[in-house]
C-alpha cells in the first residue's frame, strides 16, 4: 500500500520523509509538480510530495496542495498524510485549516486527527496545548517569527479561525487507554477535526494504531513514528560516492542554527553573506561567495550563512527586500557551485533557503538516505545539468550542535572526511 503525504515546505518534507524511511518505507521526495516514472514508483512505499505553501496566499496553497494530493492518488496512494510544521506554522487566514479542508472534501473524509507533536524535538501537546520543550508555543521563539508570529497555544485556537468545522478536542487519559478506546473516542467526535494529546513516541504509535484506517491524517512528522514499513525499518543506506567540495549554506535565523554556525566556526571556515552587498546586486554577491569558496583547501568546509547573532537579524530587516536578496545570493551559489562540479555534497538549514536551492538546482526527486538526527537526513538527487548531488535540507530547529561537522560521515565510506 503506497501512502502518499503533501508537506507544505520542502524541509518538512525530509523530516517526514526521515521518519517513514526509519519506519521501513522505501521513500522519495517529489518537487512541486515533477513526475515519477512507473519504474521508481514500483521501488517505492511512500512518497512525499514537497510544496512551497506554508505562507503562500491561501488560494494558491489550496490549489497546489489539492493537486499534489490527486497527484498522489493517481500514482496509487491509498492513504493521504498533511504534513504541516511541529509547531503549526501559520496565520489567522491559513495555511493549514483551509488546506485541511480541502483535502477532506477530496477525501471525503468525516473526520481528521491534528497531531504536531514531535517529542524528539520537543514539540508536545497536552491539554490541547502545544509545547516546544518546557514553553507553551506563544512563549517560545516562534512568537516573534517574522512570518507566522505564535501568540497561542491551544491548538483549537489556532485552527478554529481558519476553518469552519467543528474541533474537538482528546485527552492524554484517552490516549493512554489504547488504540481501541481511543479509536471509539475518535468516532464518538462529533467534529471535522480532532486535536490528540501526545507527550511521547508512545502516544504516537497508539495515535497512529487508532486511526490506521482513516483516508486522511495530519500533523507533524512525528505521527509517522506509529507506521509499519514493509521492509521492517531501516533507511540506513548510503546515498552515493562523492568527491568534490562540501559546502553549508544558512538562510535560518533560528537560535539552533545559530549554535551550529558558532560551533562550526572553531572547526571550519565561515562567512557572513553581506546584506547590503546582496539587496544591492545579489549575482555580485553570490559571485564573491564562489570565489571565496574556491579559494579553500579543497577538504575544507566552508559555512556561509545570514545570521549568526540576534543583531544580524535586526541589520537584515532595515533593508528592504534583504530576505528575498539573501535567499538568492544562497541558492545562486549552491547552484553555480553545483553545476560547475565544485561542489556535489550540501547542507542547507532553513526551509526557505531549501526551497530556493532545491528549485535553483532544478532537483525533481530527492531519494532519502541515512538519517542524521530527528528530521535530518541525507538525501541523492540529480540537478537539472545531470549533476549528483547529495544534501541535506533541514528545518532551522533541528539537528545536533556539531551537525555541520558530523554530518558527513553518514556518507559512502569511501569518501573522505
Amino acid at each position: 500500500m503506497l501512502i502518499g503525504a503533501v508537506a507544505d515546505d520542502f524541509t518538512g518534507a525530509t523530516d517526514l520523509a526521515t521518519t517513514l524511511r526509519v519506519r521501513g518505507f522505501r521513500t522519495a521526495v517529489v518537487i512541486d509538480d515533477h513526475d515519477l516514472s512507473p519504474a521508481h514508483l514500483s521501488e517505492l512505499d511512500a512518497v512525499v510530495v514537497a510544496l512551497k505553501s506554508r505562507t503562500a496566499p491561501v488560494a494558491t496553497a489550496v490549489s497546489e496542495s489539492v493537486g499534489a494530493a490527486t497527484r498522489l492518488l493517481g500514482w496509487g496512494a491509498e492513504r493521504i498524510y498533511a504534513k504541516y510544521c511541529s509547531t503549526f506554522d501559520s496565520t489567522d487566514e491559513g495555511n493549514i485549516g483551509p488546506v485541511l479542508d480541502a483535502l477532506r472534501s477530496l477525501l471525503e473524509a468525516d473526520r481528521v486527527v491534528v497531531v504536531p507533536a514531535f517529542p524528539a524535538n520537543g514539540r508536545t501537546v497536552y491539554r490541547g496545548h502545544l509545547f516546544v520543550g518546557g514553553d507553551l508555543l506563544e512563549d517560545s521563539s516562534m512568537r516573534h517569527h517574522p512570518l507566522t508570529p505564535m501568540t497561542r497555544s491551544r491548538l483549537r485556537d489556532l485552527l478554529a479561525p481558519q476553518t469552519a468545522a467543528e474541533i474537538g478536542e482528546i485527552p492524554l487519559a484517552t490516549v493512554r487507554r489504547g488504540a481501541g478506546p481511543l479509536r471509539e473516542a475518535l468516532d464518538a467526535a462529533a467534529a471535522g477535526y480532532v486535536v490528540v494529546d501526545a507527550v511521547d513516541d508512545d502516544d504516537l504509535r497508539t495515535i497512529a494504531a487508532a486511526t490506521a484506517d482513516d483516508r486522511l491524517i495530519s500533523g507533524g512528522s512525528g505521527l509517522a513514528l506509529g507506521l509499519e514499513g514493509p521492509t521492517g525499518g531501516s533507511g540506513v543506506d548510503a546515498v552515493g560516492s562523492y568527491a568534490a567540495r562540501r559546502l553549508v549554506v544558512c538562510g535560518s535565523a533560528s537560535a539552533t542554527t545559530r549554535g551550529q554556525i558558532a560551533d562550526a566556526a572553531g572547526r571550519h571556515p565561515v562567512r557572513r553573506v553581506d546584506v547590503a552587498a546582496a539587496t544591492a546586486d545579489p549575482a555580485a554577491e553570490a559571485a564573491a561567495l564562489a570565489t571565496w569558496v574556491r579559494g579553500l583547501a579543497p577538504e575544507a568546509v566552508p559555512v556561509v550563512y545570514s545570521v549568526g547573532e540576534p543583531a544580524d537579524v535586526r541589520s537584515a530587516d532595515s533593508l528592504p527586500g534583504a530576505a528575498t536578496a539573501v535567499e538568492t545570493v544562497l541558492s545562486t551559489l549552491v547552484a553555480g557551485l553545483v553545476d560547475h562540479g565544485d561542489v556535489d555534497r550540501v547542507i542547507v538549514a532553513g526551509g526557505e533557503t531549501s526551497g530556493a536551492v532545491v528549485q535553483a538546482l532544478g532537483v525533481g526527486v530527492l531519494d532519502i538516505g541515512p538519517q542524521l538526527a530527528p528530521g535530518v537526513c541525507w538525501s541523492a538527487a540529480t540537478t537539472r545539468s545531470g549533476r549528483d548531488v547529495a544534501l541535506v535540507l533541514k528545518s532551522g530547529n533541528f539537528g545536533g550542535v556539531d551537525l555541520f561537522s558530523s554530518a558527513w560521515g553518514a556518507l559512502s565510506p569511501e569518501v573522505g572526511a
